[in-house]
């Protein structure tokens, strides 16, 4: 089995990760990290959990150990799609650049732009990004590109299909067309490799998984749901999800808790405390501070429950998480695979449970079909009270139904006999067939009579 000091990395690297505790390389670094050194381009291809991100971070620093950094030229950049993801990269480059002296800069939103162009103007070795803050420093005329060597795009297809494409190709068109590029990711799919195709020159291609699987050491289940009247079905589905959490009892350490939508977020994080859980809430409508906090106590173990949306899905090394639930099915089969890629991490055991409604059946056999494996299904936790039944009246034998009452047309008649037809009386007579003497009489006779 090979050694982390088999790959040719600097020693100052070799001594941070070996006090870091880590001994062997995963197969996605063993199998990224020798090409990358020798300057290739590279486009990995792993599950989550499996260390991609170590995979960039090793042969970077041993490359970038030597030189030094300009101002307002950064020599690496790293691209991420979401601050969350970025932070915890420069957290990465923090551990393994500890014996070096490696600078970096981080610029996400949600942090003072004075504060990142101080950084920036001192010079780094290291610049880890978000694209729309990016752009924003070359706009302000505060960064170049054009010193580049080494750039990454992590969470590959994530970038490319959330609409960073423009963002992507203009990026590169600022950077040395020598550069040194690599792309990592969890899933890869045939339309957005071919967009990669344009970014990449000759790559060194490492797929140590089939695509878009899920950890083996992550037991996965669904739950059909169904909710009954519309009015009611987001707060029996919550129900649902409180049960789910104390079924697993002392097992559920901690967890995430996955919704579709931003403001579903708030109300399940809002509903889980009602009922005295330790539930807090993460989104991108979040400010920046409030989100790492949030980040913070979930690491450190004084938050429970994270009810996150999609922002949390991709890439984030959050150690020891024991279950993922799935409050929504995701509409993309791709995002199941990173959202239940929190849990199972580095070997450790963990489970995934889905919570699946009517309208969500097609997304589900989509995921199915994505990871060629049927989801087991469990049992409602909760069951369905039974509906109470009318009181019916009992039957007489001999009961006759009350006679109708007959109208009679005359005044004070009740309005329910009004306008109804009774044809058990005699013919009603037509004008044609009755007519009055008076109306036979001629004009003279009348004037006589």
């Amino acid at each position: 089995m090979t050694k982390f000091n088999e790959l040719n990395l600097n020693p100052k690297v070799l001594k941070a990760i070996e006090e870091a505790g880590y001994e062997t390389p995963t197969p996605i670094q063993e199998g990224a990290i020798p090409p990358a050194l020798e300057g290739r381009d590279v486009l990995g291809i792993a599950q989550t959990g499996t260390g991609k991100t170590a995979s960039f971070t090793l042969p970077m620093i041993t490359l970038l150990a030597r030189g030094r950094a300009r101002a307002r030229m950064p020599r690496s950049l790293v691209l991420c799609p979401t601050r969350e993801l970025a932070a915890q990269v420069a957290e990465n480059f923090d551990t393994y650049t500890k014996h070096l002296k490696l600078t970096k800069a981080l610029l996400i939103g949600g942090v003072s732009f004075k504060e990142q162009e101080a950084l920036i103007d001192r010079g780094v070795d290291v610049l880890i990004a978000t694209p729309g803050r990016l752009l924003d420093h070359f706009e302000r005329g505060k960064l170049l590109l054009t010193g580049v060597q080494i750039m990454v795009v992590d969470e590959a297809d994530r970038m490319l299909d959330m609409g960073f494409i423009p963002d992507i190709e203009r990026i590169f068109s600022l950077t040395p067309f020598t550069r040194q590029t690599l792309f990592f990711s969890a899933t890869m799919a045939s339309e957005i490799e071919r967009i990669t195709d344009t970014f990449l020159s000759a790559p060194a291609r490492i797929e140590v998984a089939r695509q878009a699987t899920a950890s083996e050491t992550i037991e996965q289940g669904v739950v059909m749901f169904k909710g009954g009247r519309r009015d009611r079905e987001a707060s029996a589905k919550r129900k649902v999800l409180r049960a789910l959490i104390d079924a697993e009892g002392e097992k559920c350490t901690n967890a995430i808790i996955f919704c579709n939508r931003k403001t579903d977020v708030d109300i399940c994080a809002k509903s889980l405390k009602k009922y005295g859980y330790n539930a807090a809430a993460i989104h991108g409508d979040l400010d920046q501070s409030q989100r790492m906090k949030t980040l913070d106590g979930f690491r450190d173990g004084s938050l429970r429950l994270l009810v996150a949306s999609d922002v949390a899905a991709r890439g984030l090394d959050i150690p020891s998480v024991s279950h993922v639930f799935n409050f929504d099915v995701p509409g993309h089969a791709e995002d199941y695979v990173h959202r239940i890629g929190r849990t199972g991490r580095a070997g450790r055991e963990g489970k995934a449970v889905t919570i699946c409604s009517g309208r969500d059946e097609k997304a589900l056999d989509a995921i199915e079909k994505l990871i060629q494996k049927e989801i087991p299904r469990l049992d409602n936790p909760v069951k369905d009270e039974p509906k109470p039944e009318k009181a019916k009246p009992e039957k007489q034998a001999d009961a006759k139904k009350p006679e109708r009452k007959k109208s009679d047309g005359k005044k004070g008649e009740s309005k329910k006999g009004r306008g109804r037809r009774d044809d058990s009386g005699p013919a009603v007579v037509g004008m044609g067939d009755h007519l009055p003497s008076f109306i036979a009489l001629s004009f003279d006779e009348r004037r006589a009579s």
